[in-house]
């Protein structure tokens, strides 16, 4: 084989290890080919922080699951969606998530799901990170102005999480008056499609918790509140009040 170039060489001792194992009477292992993700105009958002960075709160086991696997499968068939329906070229998230109702009706469930999916995740991230330990500034007295006390606000979230039937959400939202409300969402559902803006949110599908708390949701909705960046959330709701 000295004689030959490397991708002859490469070759030629392939087709020799396969005729090894025929010999030996054993069937060949096919290179397994990765499906390439389909292209489009969406893509995920990288963490701000590390995967590890929420622990013990959030391990990092489950961080990876949820933002590679559960996210970037959103981000994927949301970007199918769009390629399968040109008329949805050009539109941001935001407008695809708001008016998904809208859109024609072999769109509706896809743009639905996984541009929920993909909007709910990508507002979710930064709002985690334990930054500050309670919120601030405007947002500080808004909640006050509203729940009376930051426990009673966290008691009435809590109770809206642990409410939520099978997979959603529960949120914290401006409401169009400028007043704040809880609210919950089924499964992917936004804020953004009733015209609410979403303040902070509780992810309640159970691939978020389920790898360390099983079924102890009211564990994990504990733990939520220990890694919300409330110096983020306090930020964001100033610039925007």
């Amino acid at each position: 084989m000295k004689h030959l170039g490397g991708a002859a060489s490469a070759l030629l001792l392939t087709e020799t290890l396969r005729a090894a194992s025929a010999q030996a009477g054993q069937t060949p292992t096919p290179t397994p080919v990765p499906t390439p993700a389909p292209a489009g105009p969406f893509t995920l958002p990288a963490l701000p922080y590390g995967y590890d960075a929420l622990e013990p709160s959030f391990d990092a086991e489950t961080m990876h699951l949820h933002h590679d696997k559960h996210h970037q499968a959103y981000v994927n068939n949301l970007n199918a969606a769009v390629a399968a329906h040109p008329e949805l070229a050009g539109k941001s998230l935001d407008e695809l998530v708001i008016n998904w109702a809208t859109l024609p009706e072999a769109a509706r469930a896809a743009v639905r799901n996984n541009g929920g999916g993909h909007a709910n995740h990508s507002f979710w991230w930064p709002t985690l990170g334990k930054g500050g330990a309670a919120p601030s500034g405007e947002l500080a007295k808004a909640i006050d102005g509203k729940f009376g006390t930051q426990a009673a606000f966290q008691d009435k979230l809590t109770d809206a999480a642990m409410h939520v039937f099978g997979s959603g959400w529960a949120w914290l939202v401006k409401l169009p008056d400028g007043s704040l409300a809880i609210e919950s969402t089924p499964n992917q559902d936004s804020p953004l499609t009733a015209g609410h803006t979403p303040v902070l949110g509780v992810d309640v599908w159970e691939h978020a918790y389920y790898l360390k708390y099983q079924n102890k949701r009211a564990d994990y909705v504990k733990a939520y509140l220990n890694v919300l960046n409330w110096d983020y959330v306090s930020g964001k709701f100033a610039e925007k009040a």
